[in-house]
């Protein structure tokens, strides 16, 4: 858990650098001037912050998934126990007509997951937990298989981080103008000190709805992964891939930066990532009848 902690801090600590610099080559330096906010300047500047932040973490996501993870690539031309494995990930992804064969990896974990990663279709991952693997069945794990890879036909990586993107720049930009607003409010001794207060509880409150919003595409996304995974190896093995969860998968730790990583969730609500496994079946079920 500790060196998962790490690498997360340290590819935080890369993308601020990284936008700081960047900030520093466009002339970016502040939204206030002697009017006060200039919006064109801090729109630009929340843009930058959001979006910018966002796809730096997308293009190192397969780098940083192996780290955290400690995930062991195989190597499709000689992968030894593991030709089954890579063999129907080469072929779902024919099925899928991806530009490139993703990277295969396995990580030691007795965690049933799987999950797929990358900043496009023709540099993706995809990996697998040595509990998922000794727990399915083969054609259990063919669903999950084909679910991993129906994430990337779909482009949902690219997809989330805009999402993900654009809701970190309408945090950030309502938040500097509410807060602006409400300083104006009290003495002029007082404003600093209001608005930085008022900042920091804005960006808290608007993070709170902006991932509201986020975790409802996630869930969307889910449900289009196991349809495309039905479509590529039949529903009747995205069923079972899923009924075997039901029955076995616990999170073995809750950590909200992982939540992407996983191939289920905990629960179901708007806070959920995942729509409940009995929604999923149930999906599957009703859209193939």
């Amino acid at each position: 858990m500790f060196r998962r902690f790490g690498f997360f801090f340290l590819t935080n600590l890369l993308v601020i650098i990284t936008i700081s610099i960047i900030s520093s080559l466009l002339g970016v330096r502040g939204y206030m001037d002697a009017n006060g906010i200039n919006y064109q300047s801090l729109l630009v500047w929340c843009l930058l912050w959001g979006m910018v932040g966002s796809f730096i973490s997308l293009q190192m996501s397969r780098w940083s998934a192996k780290k955290m993870m400690g995930i062991q690539l195989i190597d499709p031309k000689s992968p030894g126990q593991f030709s089954w494995l890579t063999g129907k990930v080469e072929q779902c992804s024919r099925a899928a007509n991806l530009p490139k064969l993703p990277e295969i990896g396995i990580y030691e974990s007795p965690e049933i997951n799987a999950f797929a990663t990358g900043p496009s279709k023709s540099r993706s991952l995809v990996a697998f937990s040595t509990g998922i693997i000794n727990s399915m069945s083969q054609d259990e794990l063919e669903g999950v298989i084909a679910h991993e890879i129906a994430h990337i036909q779909n482009g949902d990586m690219v997809t989330m981080t805009l999402i993900q993107g654009v809701m970190n720049a309408f945090v950030l930009f309502f938040s500097r103008i509410i807060s602006f607003a409400v300083a104006n409010l009290f003495d002029e001794n007082k404003r600093a000190l209001v608005q930085i207060a008022t900042t920091i509880i804005f960006d808290i409150l608007l993070t709170i709805l902006a991932h509201l919003v986020v975790n409802y595409f996630s869930r969307q996304r889910e449900y289009r992964a196991d349809a495309g995974a039905a479509s590529l190896v039949g529903r009747d093995k995205m069923i079972a891939a899923l009924e075997h969860l039901k029955r076995r998968f616990e999170p073995m730790e809750d950590v909200k930066s992982l939540a992407t990583m996983k191939i289920a969730g905990a629960g179901d609500s708007f806070w959920s990532t995942h729509p409940s496994l009995d929604n999923r079946i149930g999906s599957l079920k009703n859209s193939y009848r």
